[in-house]
């Protein structure tokens, strides 16, 4: 998922370097320049996203997969009653199999509430309380 990303704005950042390229001189010289000009602003802009999607893809492959988790930290697969999270990076919802699994950011709130606890424990998000059933 974080690969097609990548794919999808390193495609973005090509297709507006080329509009830039492209476009010719007319005898509107300000349009040109304008028109250059915001093709420029939107390579910038997907380069960018471009970088952070590089940069989280750097910290999702250091991801420890072989650690046995006790407790709630990053590489971790924690279930409740009501979703199951996996804590490695800000990536969203993603299906495995039949299994919906929400991919978090040890940096987000959510896994905030929940880092360094173990089954069990419960913590509380939007005034929800949550019971961690397994840490693995």
């Amino acid at each position: 998922m974080l690969l097609q990303r990548m794919e999808e704005a390193k495609a973005a950042m090509l297709a507006a370097q080329e509009s830039a390229n492209s476009n010719e001189k007319s005898s509107m010289g300000d349009k040109y320049e304008t028109g250059r000009a915001m093709s420029q602003l939107e390579r910038d802009m997907h380069a960018k996203q471009l970088g952070k999607l590089q940069e989280e893809y750097q910290k999702l492959i250091r991801v420890d997969l072989q650690t046995a988790h006790k407790i709630v930290e990053t590489g971790a697969l924690v279930r409740t009653e009501t979703q199951v999270y996996w804590v490695a990076i800000s990536l969203g919802q993603v299906i495995l199999g039949e299994e919906k699994i929400m991919v978090v950011s040890p940096l987000s709130p959510i896994a905030q509430s929940f880092l360094g606890k173990k089954q069990k424990d419960t913590f509380t998000v939007n005034g929800k309380t949550q019971t961690i059933k397994s840490v693995a």
